[in-house]
């Protein structure tokens, strides 16, 4: 990278400054460094600046600002996004086909389709997009958990309530049944749920909504197992299902 350089040069009376001295200093602004070690020895040696409070740097390989406290570097700003793609280790099928494109996952005219891999102990809550869902049969569109390429087929409980454009409106719910229920394919379905805990050996829980093109949706359960899942199964109550999916992890801090 042009901008990078190795020292913060401090001159001296009656020093002569080349050229290269002032674009050194001046380019930028701010020093720029390929990394925390080129950083560290840019400072205090001999013809360099000596570090201290208030000090700026740009590191290129993390693409990030810091500032020097007068005790240490911190960064300025986040260190990390608050929502992290999630790429499933491997995905399943019944029926139809389903393509993997870094972490989106769309699946095709399938029966059910699922993804594996996508919960695990780096993050404890999740977001799931589903966009463009539809089915060729209208039913109701069904959300199970799953480990280790097993459905988890009980001890779900959910509710739903909807209103439509012409302001209907009604509720609907479960009560220990085989799945989630998180939408209704009399039209196609886009909806984000947020997944709580699947990969804690706790109870786990969802939260949600969605729209179709006649209504809204808000969606919210519960399941009762404390056993980990890593994964999820996305299926129609009737005919085929076509989907596109991404998964996103929430920074614990």
């Amino acid at each position: 990278m042009a901008n990078e350089q190795t020292t913060v040069p401090l001159f001296v009376a009656a020093e002569v400054l080349t050229a290269v001295d002032m674009n050194l200093s001046a380019g930028t602004g701010v020093p720029v460094f390929t990394n925390s070690t080129t950083r560290d020895a840019g400072f205090g040696g001999a013809g360099e600046k000596v570090l201290a409070e208030g000090q700026l740097c740009y590191l290129s390989d993390s693409n990030i600002v810091q500032y020097y406290s007068g005790a240490s570097w911190a960064t300025v700003g986040p260190t990390s996004s608050a929502l992290t793609l999630v790429t499933p280790t491997s995905t399943a099928n019944s029926g139809g086909s389903v393509t993997t494109t870094g972490g989106q996952v769309v699946g095709t005219a399938c029966t059910s389709f699922s993804l594996n891999g996508v919960f695990t102990s780096t993050y404890d809550n999740y977001l799931i997009q589903i966009n463009s869902a539809s089915a060729s049969s209208a039913g109701n569109f069904l959300f199970k958990l799953r480990a280790a390429g097993v459905d988890l087929s009980a001890t779900y409980y959910w509710g739903l309530t909807y209103v439509t454009w012409g302001a209907a409106s009604g509720a609907q719910g479960g009560s220990n049944t085989t799945s989630w229920k998180i939408g209704s394919f009399e039209s196609p379905v886009n909806c984000n749920i947020l997944v709580q805990n699947p990969f804690l050996s706790v109870a786990k829980g969802f939260t949600g909504g969605g729209q179709t093109l006649d209504a809204m949706q808000t969606l919210g359960g519960t399941n009762t197992s404390t056993a980990s899942h890593d994964g999820f199964t996305l299926a129609g109550s009737a005919g085929n299902l076509t989907a596109t999916v991404r998964v996103f992890g929430y920074q614990k801090s």
